[in-house]
């Protein structure tokens, strides 16, 4: 049987210079989408640019920043501007400090680049897809907002409001045609800890040391899959681990 398939026709990532969002790119360009590509950094941003045969607009802002977020969003072209896909990737941690030691800064930043700035820009560009009846937002969760680890507390906290955020409004779009999809990866061998450890080199590698972590192209191609499926299908979460990968028991404290 030949199963049907949906192809989105323009797809906006952001944190497209990340290992996922690159290998998001490359994977839609692939498939023949146009892409809406946002950065922080324009040089790097041009760069990703000249390796993909694809029609593409850039974004460059600091997540952070609301004012220079809601212009970027409200100047892309007309011909870019009916988004079929919005893959929402920006985002990361900051520290493995224990709680109660962990700096304040980075815990705020934590929360500001993967909840503010995810709820900011979403809500400017669901509108049009609702509108149109046709759209789909993948957020980029976490297996932490559903497993919580030592040193993992705000950033656990925010992937945790990432999947409640992806179901609700899911809810709220119901009668729209528009689907919503959290994907919740496990470890996965990126630039992900090197950010994390602030560019401590010893301490990312040691994150995967000894074991086969996913990959970027893991990741997108369950993002694909999810992207293509027919637009009577919605994913609504789907948690991937690599193999090595899988549940501690529960922390028991003993007395001596």
């Amino acid at each position: 049987m030949n199963y049907p398939t949906y192809t989105p026709k323009i797809v906006m990532i952001t944190g497209a210079t990340g290992g996922f969002g690159t290998a998001f790119a490359q994977r839609f360009a692939a498939a023949g989408c146009s892409l809406i590509l946002h950065g922080r950094d324009e040089t790097r941003l041009d760069a990703l640019c000249k390796k993909i045969d694809a029609p593409i607009h850039k974004l460059i802002f600091d997540l952070r920043d609301k004012d220079a977020t809601l212009k970027a969003l409200g100047d892309i072209p007309t011909d870019f501007q009916d988004i079929d896909l919005l893959i929402n990737n920006a985002g990361g941690a900051l520290g493995l400090d224990k709680f109660q030691e962990a700096n304040l800064d980075d815990l705020e930043a934590m929360i500001e680049m993967n909840d503010t700035s995810l709820v900011r820009i979403t809500r400017q560009i669901i509108g049009g897809m609702t509108g149109r009846k046709r759209g789909h937002v993948i957020n980029i969760g976490s297996m932490a907002g559903n497993w919580p680890y030592p040193g993992g507390h705000v950033y656990c906290a925010v992937k945790a409001f990432v999947r409640q955020l992806s179901l609700a409004i899911r809810s709220d779009l119901a009668g729209t045609n528009v689907r919503v999809t959290n994907i919740e990866p496990g470890i996965a061998e990126t630039t992900f800890s090197l950010q994390r450890f602030k560019g401590d080199q010893a301490k990312a590698d040691a994150v995967y040391a000894g074991t086969t972590a996913l990959t970027a192209e893991d990741i997108a191609e369950n993002v694909f899959w999810a992207a293509t499926l027919p637009e009577h299908v919605n994913i609504n979460t789907l948690e991937v681990m690599p193999t090595q990968q899988s549940f501690a028991a529960l922390n028991i404290e003993r007395e001596a």
